[in-house]
């Protein structure tokens, strides 16, 4: 059994000549495959390749990819950009010659304006071609390796669930097969006795219009096609969970042939056995439907 879940999560860090990273990657249900990257400034050159790599593992899914880059080997240090601080000095007292009344700048303030003081951290990106780069990328791959062995294993805790969902819904499809209202001879034999007591009643009924009601009334309350259906769903059913591909597109519309033909049963159920098995039916077809919502 291939069935993968589309919930997953996955992190992974490291090293590499003062370059510090760490990728997260998160998935969680989506109708296809929708991925969202978020990178530090200069890094955009990732994106297309970062999402190469994710389509080639993953079918379907929201899929979020967050990388943080930090220079270790630069963080803590703190730069002065010496050549605006010396313009800001030049155009303060030019200031200061034509209001001689305002009071002269402090070095405390100037050097608070944005652009002064440099981090270590804000050190230059890795390039497009350099062996940073390229580690980066192996490393997003880790990452995403991570997540689909998660999704893997998730997928297979919830195959064995589907799998006793079906097995369910074929016990409660053998018993509808079985119920005593399915038996032709015994469903006229109610509907005689239920014309004999109107007869009784003085209601006029010539035999002609007597043996078309009845046989209106039989057509009407037959189910065996439906659960032949259901039959072969069942067998359809089956067959996906034992895939390779992604099925849960094909899952989740066969959801809604299962609800049609429990739907059915419930309406041409002419006891109470019969509705309670289909009700049955409708409540384990939902809970098997919840799951395949989870399904890649």
């Amino acid at each position: 059994m291939s069935i993968s879940s589309m919930t997953g999560y996955a992190r992974v860090s490291g090293e590499e000549n003062g370059l510090g990273w760490a990728w997260e990657v998160k998935s969680v249900n989506g109708r296809g495959l929708d991925v969202r990257t978020r990178l530090p400034p200069g890094y955009d050159f990732l994106d297309l390749p970062v999402r190469d790599a994710v389509q080639k593992r993953f079918k379907r899914g929201n899929i979020t990819v967050n990388l943080t880059v930090t220079h270790k080997s630069q963080q803590g240090a703190v730069a002065v950009n010496e050549a605006l601080l010396d313009q800001l000095i030049a155009l303060s007292r030019r200031w200061q010659e034509k209001a001689p009344d305002l009071a002269p700048p402090r070095l405390d303030g100037l050097l608070a304006l944005r652009g002064v003081l440099e981090s270590g951290e804000s050190a230059d990106p890795a390039g497009e071609d350099s062996e940073a780069a390229k580690t980066l990328l192996a490393e997003c791959d880790k990452a995403l390796a991570q997540m689909e062995a998660m999704r893997a294993d998730e997928g297979k805790r919830m195959g064995a669930i589907l799998t006793g969902h079906l097995d369910e819904i074929a016990f409660l499809v053998t018993d509808a097969v079985n119920a005593a209202t399915l038996d032709p001879a015994q469903a006229r034999a109610k509907l005689r006795q239920q014309v004999a007591t109107l007869l009784e009643a003085g209601a006029p009924v010539s035999e002609d219009r007597l043996a078309q009601e009845v046989a209106l009334l039989l057509g009407k309350a037959d189910v065996r096609e439906e659960l032949d259906r259901l039959g072969a769903h069942i067998a359809a059913a089956r067959k996906m969970l034992a895939a390779v591909e992604p099925v849960g597109r094909k899952l989740d519309f066969l959801c809604q042939e299962f609800n049609r033909e429990a739907n059915t049963l419930c309406s041409k159920a002419n006891d109470i056995a019969l509705t309670r098995i289909g009700l049955g039916l409708k409540a384990t077809i939902e809970q098997f439907r919840e799951q395949v919502q989870n399904i890649e």
